[in-house]
């Protein structure tokens, strides 16, 4: 694959990196561990965040209902970080989506599952 360059700079030069530096340093800097950034590490970070967009997007659209509608769904990447073993730490960030009503109907659920087991356990304290 060749490199490619994207977007223009302030000058009109070409590019390598899309996303803005500094709100990657600022994400970087959140991290207690970190107190100060390498230039060079910053831009390589920048370089495989795009990298790493670039592929979950492709595979989300390969592998979801995008190709048939040519377009990329928040289900298809929600499926994805669902399906796939490599993406399965986004599980969490990206859930899939369900109604209100789904929901409330699961908390609902999950209180009474709760409940029951509180006084399952009371009674085999009073026994």
């Amino acid at each position: 694959m060749a490199d490619v360059a994207v977007g223009r700079d302030k000058c009109g030069e070409p590019r390598l990196i899309s996303l803005p530096l500094s709100r990657i340093r600022v994400i970087m800097k959140s991290s207690p561990e970190v107190s100060s950034i390498n230039q060079e590490a910053l831009v390589l970070t920048a370089k495989a965040t795009e990298l790493f967009v670039q592929y979950l997007a492709t595979h989300s659209y390969r592998h979801g209902s995008g190709k048939e509608r040519k377009a990329l769904t928040y289900s298809d990447l929600a499926n994805a970080a669902a399906g796939s073993e490599t993406f399965q730490f986004l599980a969490d960030i990206l859930p899939k989506k369900i109604l209100a009503s789904k929901y409330l109907k699961m908390l609902k659920e999950e209180k009474r599952e709760d409940e029951d087991d509180d006084n399952d356990g009371h009674d085999e304290a009073e026994s």
